[in-house]
């Protein structure tokens, strides 16, 4: 059994039949009132984000998560299809299980998170940064360097990206999929 001692980030917890992810956690200590343990909890199975408290020493209960290595095959009606990397299974799950499909790419290896008391997957997961090739990008000005100016591009994911004046057409990009902003450009 775990008790709120255990509470850490990114710890996923079962609380009122949902799954929550920690994302934040702290301790209130009163010199009167005993110490109470608060997170900021985000739903897995549902898209609620809640604060919970409890009293110090209470019970959670933690799920016990797998992260596997999954390779993006493709997207149709089903949803987004991916591959297990050492069974070959393949599995469909909807978009918003994904953390950014909008740079999902054909071939691309990601990490599916699995609940192993259910054996059902929870969320997907791209790397942090990945490169990407820029297949629309207006031409930028010549000069026009001494302040940080950002024109949009179209990635071949499909998605758009934020880059510099100087970033061209044809050109990789390192792009950090957590907020979708330009990391820096690639050499071939």
């Amino acid at each position: 059994m775990a008790t709120t001692a255990d509470i850490r980030t990114g710890l996923i917890i079962k609380l009122d039949n949902s799954l929550y992810s920690v994302v934040e956690f702290g301790q209130n200590k009163t010199a009167r009132a005993a110490a109470k343990v608060w997170a900021k909890l985000k739903g897995v199975d549902n898209s609620r984000s809640i604060e919970h408290t409890w009293n110090s020493g209470d019970t959670i209960y933690p799920v016990r998560v797998e992260k596997k290595a999954f390779q993006f095959l493709y997207q149709d009606d089903s949803g987004y299809n991916f591959m297990d990397n050492e069974t070959f299974e393949q599995i469909a799950l909807p978009e918003s299980m994904i953390d950014a499909p909008q740079f999902l790419k054909e071939g691309q290896e990601v990490g599916v998170s699995i609940n192993t008391e259910t054996e059902q997957p929870m969320s997907v997961e791209l790397p942090d940064k990945i490169v990407v090739k820029v297949t629309y990008s207006e031409p930028g000005l010549k000069g026009d360097t001494a302040t940080r100016t950002l024109k949009p591009a179209t990635v071949e994911t499909g998605a758009t990206v934020n880059v510099p004046l100087f970033v061209n057409e044809g050109e990789l990009i390192r792009v950090n999929t957590k907020n979708g902003d330009y990391i820096e450009r690639v050499k071939e």
